[in-house]
């Protein structure tokens, strides 16, 4: 929004999520319905006043052959009035949706807004699978020269470590963070923890990534109701205000980086959603950020501006982002252990968010008031970030 207009603050006061996992059974519409009703009757808000619903999926129409998404929820829940969407950009789709929910209440359009998110994957085939997800690459360049993301991702990992000198013990220590955190996720797909000596002697994937450094393929959905923070205190007793939310356009293509260890969308919408909220990166006490594989967190510490650019592999040796730590990172278990439903994944982290500052959190980071999201899609193609924090 341009400086002439003034935008009114907004406030999450439901959240609802399924279990992530292989649902066998369960439909892309039952998944959502699950979520949506869960974060209805948690905000406590009659239905007929949600004016808006924007429903975040990648790749149903290729997993399940469902689309018309948001317009399907919208009648199951009988939302007869409300203007409705999908949102797609890739893994980050439901996280767009909340940012544009945002807007449509902070402009005053509307005072209520549900966002979801869905994906149904485990039962594609693992070659169906790679292919879908692949489509958020550029089929025509990096695709036909048979580019996935655990190559993008190897090639990333390769570089950190000639710049920087990260080790693979440190890459491996996400994932060992992460399943360990994953193991008090009541809703998480892996609950089991890992050690070291097993992560880094896996199979290959794609050298030098191996099988813990990727996040699994899952079914799952969440969703969250939004509502002018002025309202709030109406149906909540303990509303989450944003206080930050930006979305950036990075590379689509490996080939468009001018340094493979830096996401140029990640440090544009972690700037913005800063200076939006007023704080900065030592201001954040608990953060779910888009650990698809084990070297993204590294990277995305780094841009998110919690440790200097190269240091976050030491960072995870020193526990610096531990539970405990001076900056928990993902204690959901991030997608490396909760797992990564990818239209689901944005609404999750913020489900995830909200659950900390309200202090309820399976795995709760003591004394969590300041929470951030960071969700991206593609190779970085796409990022929003959101900053949000308790209101006593």
């Amino acid at each position: 929004m341009n400086g002439t207009v003034t935008m009114r603050s907004v406030s999450i006061i439901g959240i609802g999520s399924t279990r992530f996992g292989k649902l066998t059974g369960r439909t892309i519409k039952d998944l959502a319905v699950e979520a949506a009703v869960k974060a209805i009757a948690d905000a406590r808000v009659p239905r007929e006043k949600i004016g808006c619903l924007f429903f975040g999926n990648f790749l149903s129409g290729v997993f399940t052959g469902q689309e018309v998404l948001a317009p399907l929820l919208a009648n199951e829940l009988g939302l007869r009035s409300a203007e409705c969407a999908k949102v797609e950009g890739a893994c980050a789709s439901s996280a767009i949706g909340v940012r544009l929910a945002y807007l449509m209440i902070g402009a005053g359009y509307h005072d209520m807004a549900l966002v979801a998110g869905a994906e149904k994957m485990t039962e594609a085939s693992a070659d169906t699978a790679t292919t879908a997800i692949s489509a958020a690459t550029d089929s025509t360049t990096e695709g036909i020269c048979g580019m996935t993301f655990p190559s993008f991702w190897a090639l990333v990992m390769q570089r950190h470590m000639y710049e920087y000198g990260t080790t693979r013990e440190q890459v491996g220590m996400v994932s060992v963070k992460n399943r360990a955190n994953g193991v008090f996720n009541d809703i998480a797909q892996f609950r089991k923890p890992v050690s070291l000596e097993e992560v880094i002697s896996a199979r290959p994937i794609s050298d030098p990534v191996l099988k813990f450094d990727c996040c699994p393929v899952t079914d799952g959905a969440a969703a969250l109701v939004l509502c002018a923070t002025e309202l709030a205190r109406e149906f909540s007793d303990c509303p989450i205000e944003i206080i930050g939310s930006a979305n950036a356009l990075g590379p689509v293509r490996a080939c468009d980086f001018t340094d493979l260890t830096t996401f140029p969308g990640t440090v544009e919408a972690a700037g913005k959603a800063y200076s939006m909220a007023g704080i900065g990166p030592a201001d954040i006490d608990v953060v779910e950020l888009h650990d698809c594989f084990t070297m993204a967190e590294i990277v995305d510490s780094e841009d998110l501006g919690f440790f200097p650019k190269g240091k976050g592999g030491e960072a995870l040796e020193q526990g610096l982002s531990s539970m405990g730590g001076r900056i928990p990172i993902n204690p959901s278990g991030g997608l490396l252990s909760k797992g990564h439903p990818t239209g689901a994944t944005g609404c999750a982290q913020i489900f995830e968010i909200v659950r900390q500052l309200r202090g309820v959190h399976p795995n709760q980071v003591k004394n969590a008031r300041t929470g951030l999201t960071h969700n991206a899609g593609g190779t970085g193609t796409v990022t929003t970030v959101h900053i949000m924090r308790r209101l006593d």
